[in-house]
Order: structure tokens, then sequence, then C-alpha cells
């Protein structure tokens, strides 16, 4: 833990805001309690650590703070006994009903709130935005944005879902095995959102948030112990893609901190063990009737078992994304499928493709679009065309290292041009 009071509280937040909300969440039983005195108790953070210096547990430090906040804030109300004394005791969680493991195997209680999150009286959409927000601490804007909906959409989708955690008594707590399954879909969803997050950050300075990354992967493979000898395969699925995805993490950016794309990226320092680990996965995914996440894990074993970029299978991984496109028929599938296109029968029927997509509107404002369209038109010589795509692009993207590499390939369209 850093000793600059500032970079601890940073590193605190970072890796550990959503450990300490679910901890909260589970004292006092009010989810917008919980993170408003979390934020509070970050905020007296600042000033404390400065005068006295970083505690020796400073998750700890934030945890008692925010509950003694959250006290307080109740200690305001005028039922003070009545609401404080069925969440405070210490002996809280012993009123759930215990699930049928072994309560040494009980998780955490950041896979509490994502079951919590992700009951299914809540619409799918709502589960998964909750997740993101209580666990990873995203604002409403990069929510919003991992959804492409308004801002102000996702607000109200919040706060209704909290509502109806409230109002409904959603218990706190990992449900049956047999009820699992009814959360499953949305509970994976939601996990892999985290890791997405992590994998590309919305906004920042790094691309890679490798404390989000590594959370969701721990997260996963718990779901997946927790399923039993022989998890559903979406599950695995998932594990595996997860797996994939962050072994490639330390050849993604050079020592300057920018993008590198991954046909030019060093294999070599792709991460072997987690790739042994997640092929048999992967094999296990794809056994019966693979759905999106076993797909999409194919797809990355593709590229993880090829020693050179152009030792690539594109035209398996075009027959798999065609496949997922199939299940998943979203715009962002299509782009990527598209990409597969370029890959596999060269740029000119990609561009046909993300024209297409363009023209419907409904990634206008998503910046890979237009970075894939520059990248089409940039292969196709068609410099000119290529930098405004790239311009549109860096109108919208948020991550400085993805802007830096968009502008670097603007600049190289200009000279050009």
């Amino acid at each position: 833990m850093p000793s600059d009071p500032a970079a601890a509280i940073e590193a605190v937040y970072r890796s550990d805001w959503g450990r300490i909300v679910a901890t909260l969440i589970r004292m006092v039983g009010d989810f917008d309690l919980a993170e408003e005195a979390v934020q509070e108790a970050f905020t007296a953070a600042v000033d404390q650590w400065r005068a006295s210096g970083v505690p020796e547990s400073p998750r700890a430090w934030i945890v008692q703070t925010a509950r003694n906040k959250a006290i307080d804030r109740i200690r305001r109300k005028t039922h003070f006994e009545e609401k404080v004394v069925p969440y405070l005791t210490l002996g809280s969680d012993s009123v759930v009903k215990q699930p049928d493991f072994d309560a040494s195997e009980i998780p955490d209680d950041r896979l509490r709130l994502i079951f919590t999150c992700c009951h299914p009286a809540l619409a799918l959409d709502s589960q998964v935005a909750l997740t993101l927000r209580t666990l990873c601490g995203l604002e409403t804007d990069e929510i919003a944005r991992a959804f492409l909906v308004p801002s102000t959409t996702m607000a109200q989708r919040l706060v209704r879902a909290k509502r109806k955690i409230r109002d409904a008594g959603i218990p706190y707590a990992v449900p049956e095995l047999t009820e699992m399954a009814e959360r499953l879909e949305a509970v994976l969803t939601a996990i892999y959102l985290v890791f997405n997050e992590g994998y590309a950050a919305t906004r920042g300075g790094p691309l890679v948030r490798t404390d989000l990354c590594a959370e969701a992967i721990r997260l996963g493979r718990l779901v997946v112990t927790l399923l039993g000898p022989q998890p559903p395969a979406e599950a695995a699925g998932l594990v595996a893609l997860m797996l994939l995805h962050d072994a490639r993490r330390d050849a993604r950016l050079d020592e300057a901190g920018d993008l590198v794309i991954l046909e030019e990226q060093d294999r070599t320092r792709w991460n072997l063990a987690q790739v042994m680990e997640a092929l048999p996965l992967v094999a296990y995914a794809m056994r019966s009737e693979p759905g999106p996440f076993a797909l999409q894990a194919a797809i990355a074993a593709e590229h993880c078992r090829a020693a050179r970029s152009e030792d690539t299978d594109w035209a398996n991984i075009l027959r798999i994304y065609t496949e997922l496109e199939r299940q998943q028929p979203t715009p962002i599938v299509s782009l990527n499928r598209a990409v597969a296109v370029a890959m596999a029968d060269g740029p000119g029927q990609a561009l046909e493709l993300i024209d297409a997509l363009a023209d419907t509107n409904d990634l206008d404002n998503y910046h890979l679009l237009h970075a894939a369209r520059a990248d089409m038109l940039r292969r196709l010589g068609s410099a000119e065309e290529a930098a405004k795509s790239y311009t549109r692009a860096l109108a919208l993207v948020t991550n400085d290292s993805e802007r830096r590499f968009l502008e670097r390939r603007l600049r190289e369209m200009k000279s050009l041009a």
C-alpha cells in the first residue's frame, strides 16, 4: 500500500470499492445509504490520512468510518431503534436462510451483492447495471455507455432497481442452488461486464484495470465452483473467455502505455499458464450447444492457438461469429463480425457491412464503429475518408490509451491525404 495518502486512497478505491460497498449493504440493508456512507468515508480519509498518515489497514478504516457515518445518518431519522437494530447487529446474517452448500464455501459479500442485484424480480438490464454501479463503482454515464443508452435513462433504471430491492425486501444472500438457474444469465453478464470494464476501461489514463479483471475472474471461478462438478457450459465459457483475454494483457500496451493492436502484439508475452487453463474449459463449453460466452471463448482460443498473427484461422473465427450473430443479433456483435470478414475476405466486404450498420445510427456514438470504418478505409487506400472517420472516433473516445492510438492513425492518414 502506498505511503502517500492520495495514492493510498486511490489504490483502496480502485481495488476495494466493491468489497466495501458490499459489506456496508450487508450492515445497513440499503443500497443508497451504503454508497453515500462509503463516499463520505473516502472524503473523510482525504483529510484525516493527510494529518495522521495512512492507517495500517486502510480498507478496514474505510469500512468502520462508513459504518459510523451510516449510523449517524440513521440516528438523524426519527425511528432510530426501529431502523438500526435489525441491520447493525453482528449476527444479522443469521436471520437469512443459508444456501444448500457447505458453510465454509459460502462466498463473500461481493458475490452476495451480485445475486441480490440479479434477482429475477428486476429487469435483466437493471440487474446488470445495478451490479456495475455497486460492485465496480462505475458512474452512471459509464454504465449508460456500456448499454448504449442515454445517461438519464440509465439513472432512472438504477433508481427503480434500488427501490424495488428495498420495497420487495429482496434478501441479501446467495440463493439456493435450485434457484441459481433463473439468475445465472444476469450474474454471468454482470461478471463479464465487470471484466470488460477492466479490460478496456471506459475513461481515464490506463486502458486496462487489472483489479477489475482479477475480481471478475475470481467471481467467475467461484460461481463455477458453486454450480458443481458439471457447471453449465456458459459459466465455464465465461471463465475461459476472461482468462484468454486477460492472458494477452501484458502485450496490449507498449512501454509508453500506448495501445498495441492484436496482430502486432508480442505473443511471447501472453500468459501461457492462463491459456492452458482456459483451453479445456473452451472444449467443455463447446461440447453440446454453445451459447454466446462459449462462442466468444472459442474465438479467443483461435487467437491464442496461433503462434503468429498470420497463422490465425480467420475462416473459423468468421464461422463462429456468424453463429454468435445468429444467437445474439446485436449491433456490436455485427461490428465484430464485420472485422472478422475483413480479415478473412478483405476490407471491401467489411466496409459494406460497417456502412450498413452506420446507416442504422445504432452505433453512431460508439467510437469503435468509426475506428473500424476508418481502418477499413485505411486498408483500402482511402486516406482522406479514413481521416474523417478517425476524427469522428476521436470525438467519442474517452480512454487516453485509445485516444493516442487513434491520434497516431489520424496523423498517418493526414500525411497521405
